[in-house]
């Protein structure tokens, strides 16, 4: 398989990995745990997925021809708790991503190395793709914490769970090897 070839392949389970983490979290979550903003100057998650939504919205939408910072985006207001149920807060965060996925679905190789922008800043597809990775990731990531901090020990392990590493890897090393991406057991 070329390296072109399995990029776009790689790019959707990396963002549908970054989705699950944030579903698994949200399934542990209650509402008002959601909204918690944990401190003065912190973004509950509600508003971490608002934020995530509209970035989503905006550089996934006409992503081939248009910039990615829609005249139409809010950015600001994304910052502000205005969801009223759980409910709300994963209609959107789905719509976010059933955005994203339809864009990549509809990539091939030939468009890599097209040229597109952001707020009129130049990237190759490639580019982009990585730039939004990178930036779901970190919010993604955001969310998990948040999650485990306010369920406390009653969060359940997203990952490898503490004291089970020996017992993972002795199962993945008693397998064959084989090309496969981390996610393909999940």
């Amino acid at each position: 398989m070329k390296m072109k070839s399995s990029y776009l392949i790689s790019a959707k389970k990396q963002f549908k990995y970054y989705k699950r983490l944030g579903d698994q979290t949200f399934d542990q979550l209650s509402f008002d745990e959601l909204q918690n903003d944990i401190s003065k100057n912190a973004n509950s998650i509600s508003v971490i997925v608002k934020h995530m939504v509209g970035n989503m919205l905006s550089r996934w939408t006409n992503f081939l021809t248009e910039d990615g910072e829609k005249e139409w985006r809010q950015r600001d207001s994304e910052f502000e708790n205005t969801y009223l149920s759980k409910e709300e807060i994963l209609t959107a965060w789905d719509k976010g991503w059933k955005t994203l996925f339809h864009t990549l679905n509809d990539l091939t190789d030939e468009h890599l190395e097209h040229m597109v922008y952001i707020r009129n800043q130049g990237h190759s597809v490639t580019e982009a793709i990585n730039r939004q990775l990178c930036h779901y990731s970190y919010h993604v990531g955001q969310i998990v914490f948040l999650g485990k901090l306010l369920k406390g020990p009653e969060w359940q392990s997203l990952s490898i769970p503490k004291g089970e590493s020996s017992t993972y890897n002795m199962e993945k090393f008693n397998q064959a090897k084989d090309r496969r991406h981390f996610t393909d057991d999940l």
